[in-house]
């Protein structure tokens, strides 16, 4: 999994990013609020990050706000990072977007745990994006099934509404715009039945 880490301080940025490839994370490391901006907007942007709250160009809570209104199938899960530890600034967090909050200087134990957090929380959010996608294309199945017709593949009868079988030629002249599933009608069942 791929975590970005805007951090302007460069060593906490690299204690940071050498904990997270220890662990087995692929870490992008900028300086500024503008560059995790400018990543996070990309496609194929990591689905974690670790932002600063006071950072040059864009602070992290406009970073965090920007990217809870990104249109993505699965959210960006953003941890705030910061030396601010007062009740209001992590309340002000939360309400900005951030799904998590740790203060400096941090724990590297902490940090893993809450990064596995995130971790499960996003695999479990790509599930579920997939789940939608796949009820998605059950119900556009089952919309294009609606209104078909059955058609009988031995006499080509089809069944009517009331569930009798007319002729095709029937049908045709009805001018409906149904379409037609194929089976068998009852009577072409019962011959293939006898010897």
């Amino acid at each position: 999994m791929r975590i970005l880490i805007a951090e302007d301080e460069y060593i906490t940025r690299l204690l940071i990013q050498v904990s997270l490839e220890k662990w087995g994370y692929r870490v992008e490391g900028v300086g500024d609020g503008k560059e995790a901006w400018e990543a996070l907007q990309k496609p194929d942007a990591p689905q974690i990050a670790i932002l600063d709250w006071e950072m040059p160009g864009l602070d992290g809570l406009e970073v965090c706000r920007r990217v809870k209104e990104l249109e993505r199938e699965t959210p960006i899960y953003v941890i705030l990072l910061t030396g601010r530890d007062s009740k209001n600034d992590i309340l002000r967090g939360f309400d900005m977007g951030a799904d998590d909050y740790m203060t400096k200087p941090f724990d590297d134990n902490e940090l893993r745990a809450r990064v596995r957090v995130a971790e499960r929380l996003v695999h479990i959010q790509i599930s579920l994006a997939e789940s939608v996608e796949e009820l998605r294309y059950v119900l556009d199945q089952m919309e294009s099934l609606q209104g078909t017709q059955p058609v009988c593949t031995g006499c080509h009868k089809i069944k009517g509404e009331d569930g009798g079988w007319i002729s095709l030629d029937e049908a045709i002249h009805d001018q409906s715009e149904n379409r037609f599933l194929y089976v068998k009608c009852p009577e072409c069942k019962e011959e293939k039945r006898l010897p």
